[in-house]
């Protein structure tokens, strides 16, 4: 039985800006859950909602997760979960945190890592300047990064001469993916998607609203590379939509949008059930967000994970930290981590905490 709940808005401030094409982060402010159980068991979850990303709001967020923590204090942990997963469209990635918490506290098995495993990750590739872009990519190839992450959707053509200069520097050492977060209309996705040179490129993300699929379908047919859907992606009904678009060869999904680890894991293979590639990972998902996403990866995907938003904060949440070593996410055989309490304190803000 739930005997007690603590709900949390941290904040994390970055070790570099990180640039999307709606918002620019300087640090992250995940919600984190904490639940107890009337045995002495413990679990955590957290998500990120990012203002712009989607209709969630964080005072939305944080109201669903003080009304909802209070009204499952009591239950047992199965009955909880349905409870909250109830008004899941209320808050996607509120619910979503507290669900896998309670995961968490029960000991899911998709979280027991038997043996070491290494996942490589992808690297968000920050340079701006096109006199920056070579000496940018040496660096990343350095830390063992083999797959980057540029961003696009201001400028058509200063895009394309972004992607080109990139193209040349990487000389082949490395796999693209060209990442627009909805900023292009019908028209520019078009243009830039039929005019990309398509070596090395694996995929163009999001060109188009989230909500206008037609735009989206339309700048898949004449992009010269697969064209992957990131967030209209939110259940198993999208992915089977997608899978109906021409050019569509990729789905991206987060854990925040699914609900639970098991929901993740079912929809990732789904996408590969449909004839596409799944791609998993929030880029502004904090250490434990990566860590329940590196641990569904590790049975679902095949390619660079996006679970990287560990690495992008000052400080670290883990003790241990969250492992990493040439260019890969590193899960030691039987890793469960632990908060750091100093490192929670650290970045706390008024806490709530709701008990029998």
């Amino acid at each position: 039985m739930i005997s007690e709940i603590s709900v949390h808005h941290l904040k994390w401030p970055l070790r570099v800006p990180y640039r999307l094409s709606y918002r620019t982060f300087t640090c992250f402010e995940p919600f984190l859950v904490e639940v107890f159980d009337d045995q002495g068991g413990y679990g955590f979850g957290d998500g990120h909602i990012s203002p712009g990303s989607s209709s969630e709001t964080r005072g939305g967020g944080w109201a669903f997760l003080s009304g909802m923590a209070e009204s499952v204090i009591g239950l047992d942990a199965e009955a909880a979960k349905q409870r909250i997963l109830a008004r899941f469209e209320d808050s996607k990635v509120a619910a979503t945190v507290l669900v896998t918490a309670i995961e968490n506290l029960e000991g899911a098995a998709l979280l027991d890592i038997p043996e070491e495993t290494r996942l490589p990750l992808l690297a968000p590739f920050n340079a701006t300047d096109p006199d920056a872009n070579a000496d940018a990519v040496e660096p990343l190839l350095e830390q063992g990064f083999a797959t980057f992450k540029i961003k696009v959707g201001k400028d058509v053509e200063a895009d394309l001469a972004r992607v080109a200069a990139i193209q040349q520097a990487a000389a082949g050492r490395a796999t693209l993916r060209i990442d627009a977060n909805r900023a292009y209309d019908r028209a520019q996705g078009i243009r830039f998607a039929k005019s990309l040179d398509p070596q090395g490129i694996e995929l163009f993300e999001q060109p188009c609203a989230a909500e206008d699929w037609a735009a989206n379908a339309a700048v898949a047919e004449a992009s010269v590379v697969p064209l992957m859907l990131d967030e209209p992606i939110c259940s198993l009904a999208d992915i089977d939509r997608a899978a109906e678009i021409p050019g569509v060869g990729f789905c991206k999904l987060k854990l925040k949008r699914f609900g639970s680890l098991e929901r993740l894991r079912e929809g990732l293979m789904r996408v590969r059930d449909n004839g596409m590639e799944p791609v998993l990972g929030d880029g502004l998902g904090s250490e434990i967000c990566g860590w329940m996403e590196a641990c569904v990866a590790r049975v679902t995907i095949r390619n660079a994970g996006e679970f990287n938003g560990f690495l992008k904060p000052k400080d670290r949440l883990f003790a241990p930290p969250l492992g990493f070593a040439n260019g890969d996410l590193v899960l030691p055989a039987g890793y469960r981590p632990k908060i750091d309490p100093d490192a929670l304190r650290r970045h706390d803000g008024a806490p709530l905490h709701f008990s029998r």
